[in-house]
């Protein structure tokens, strides 16, 4: 088991020159990706033209299988239940009676992989989320599964790099169907930075074009 990490990062800007929305989210080489599963818009922030904004993140390196409450807007609102898990687990998705959700306690699976059986006897759907290790608190969904047939399973890699847009489409925890329709600004693997970061965030008046600098 790779130890948990966390990193904080700030994304900052100054006088920006024109009103943007920055999005965060995971969607950097995961096969498969807009078929049977979707990157979830992680945090969505409004800069405004002139004076400083701010925005702060917190992500945390332990991840969680999740039982998703989507609403109509395809936004995930809540967690029927979850499941902590590490790299090389596996883990199993039931129904009882009562129409109550309970994932099994984890087992070996294979070695690289995030695994999660359907044991529920119709169609479910499935989350990756991360938490802060021993906190209770709720995972935040980062990779949705749709349509997992009784007795299929998911077997996932999960990468932490984030990538940054430019782009007012989309809402926290909002599900994204499609490739997002512009380029990322910057991407990074957060296993590979400092604890604590800071980004700045700039518009080229010329182009139009924006960037992101470590600051």
């Amino acid at each position: 088991m790779s130890a948990v990490f966390t990193r904080n990062l700030t994304f900052k800007t100054n006088d920006l020159g024109a009103d943007a929305t920055l999005m965060l989210t995971f969607d950097k080489n995961i096969t498969g990706l807009y078929h049977d599963k979707f990157p979830v818009c992680w945090k969505v922030s409004s800069f405004g033209s002139a004076g400083p904004y701010t925005l702060r993140a917190t992500f945390q390196s332990q991840l969680a299988f999740v039982k998703p409450q989507v609403d109509g807007s395809d936004t995930i609102v809540d967690a029927s239940t979850y499941k902590l898990i590490n790299v090389g687990n596996k883990t199993s998705l039931t129904k009882d009676a009562k129409g109550v959700y309970h994932f099994s306690d984890v087992v070996d699976g294979e070695e690289g992989y995030l695994q999660a059986v359907n044991r529920c006897p119709l169609v479910e759907d499935m989350s990756i989320g991360f938490t802060k290790p021993n906190s209770n608190q709720e995972p935040t969904s980062v990779l949705y599964f749709k349509s997992i047939g009784n007795g299929a399973f998911i077997k996932a890699q999960f990468t932490p790099v984030l990538r940054a847009y430019i782009t007012e489409q989309y809402q926290e925890t909002q599900i994204i169907r499609a490739e997002v329709d512009t380029s990322s600004i910057w991407e990074k693997d957060l296993a590979g930075l400092d604890t604590n970061t800071t980004w700045v965030l700039t518009r080229d008046v010329a182009s139009g074009s924006y960037k992101i600098k470590q600051g």
